[in-house]
């Protein structure tokens, strides 16, 4: 089969998660409830920070934006995997695929960021106590928030252009339930050497050093912790901390687990389920982890229910 330009082929298809039509009914369920939890979930959470006036903090307002930035992060694959499964029309276009990837790395880039702000944050607050309020002013988060969203969205355009270029044969079978750059790369029939190099750098670009920026906050916030004399100083500080390098833990793992499993696994199924608590799971989990290991969230949060009911 010859070679020809992706702009030839109308369509790709996205193979899912299963074709047995029984099964296909129990996923649709699932993951539509958990699409509604997830997007429920980070949006109360949302709506809560900006109606309480005690939460308008650096913290919270970083919290925030990384609820908004899960919304659109699952909202990236979900609706249109539920509509597959729904109708049975797996085939997503050319500018369809192109469109999912971009805002799928816009918005998992978005989320590494503002976890590494959230990081500088707790360092800021936990070695500078005294300078927190100066130090954090709301024109450096603003700021911060600004540079993410740019970084992003130079991430996404890269990543958008390299699949642009590639060279794929007639049958284009995805096996995923939504267009991965990692998958497009093992199908294409051109040489795909230099944007492995490619993707790998960039991994290592944008993913890399948010990873050694909380790195290294952590290892000063621990430093600092184990100085205090007190064990509830101490239970106080890392309290303050727990949620974040929870979600921080969660959010690395899994990608770091989908990214291995692609690349080393054969198994079609490990690395679709690989990628299912990557893009879904974890979106669905970070207001859960918040909420509950938060005093603030839970007492502004049952306000809000009560006055609501």
């Amino acid at each position: 089969m010859e070679p020809k330009n992706l702009t030839g082929i109308p369509e790709f298809l996205l193979l899912g998660l299963s074709e047995d039509p029984e099964l296909q009914s129990l996923l649709f369920g699932f993951f539509l409830c958990i699409y509604l939890i997830t997007v429920a979930g980070n949006l109360l959470i949302t709506l809560v920070i900006i109606s309480d006036p005690h939460l308008h903090t650096p913290m919270y307002f970083f919290l925030s934006n990384l609820s908004l930035a899960d919304t659109g992060f699952i909202s990236t694959t979900v609706p249109k995997m539920l509509v597959s499964t729904q109708t049975q029309i797996k085939s997503i276009t050319y500018a369809g695929c192109l469109t999912q990837i971009s805002f799928l790395y816009f918005f998992g880039c978005l989320d590494s960021l503002f976890l590494s702000v959230m990081a500088y944050d707790r360092f800021v607050a936990i070695r500078h106590p005294l300078h927190y309020t100066v130090i954090m002013s709301s024109r450096l988060c603003g700021l911060l928030v600004l540079i993410s969203f740019f970084i992003s969205l130079l991430d996404s355009l890269i990543f958008t252009l390299m699949v642009s270029q590639l060279t794929f044969c007639a049958d284009v079978e995805v096996p995923s339930f939504f267009c991965d750059p990692l998958h497009l790369l093992n199908l294409a029939c051109s040489d795909t050497s230099k944007n492995t190099i490619l993707v790998y750098f960039l991994s290592v670009i944008f993913g890399g050093v948010p990873v050694s920026g909380i790195l290294f906050s952590y290892t000063r916030i621990i430093s600092s912790i184990l100085r205090i004399s007190s064990s509830g100083g101490k239970y106080k500080a890392f309290s303050t901390c727990g949620s974040h390098l929870t979600v921080v833990c969660l959010f690395y793992g899994t990608s770091i687990g989908a990214c291995l499993s692609s690349a080393v696994s054969s198994s079609v199924k490990k690395g679709a389920v690989a990628s299912v608590i990557y893009a879904i799971f974890t979106p669905m989990l970070n207001p859960f982890i918040y909420s509950l290991r938060n005093k603030d969230i839970k007492r502004v949060l049952c306000k809000f229910l009560s006055r609501s009911t």
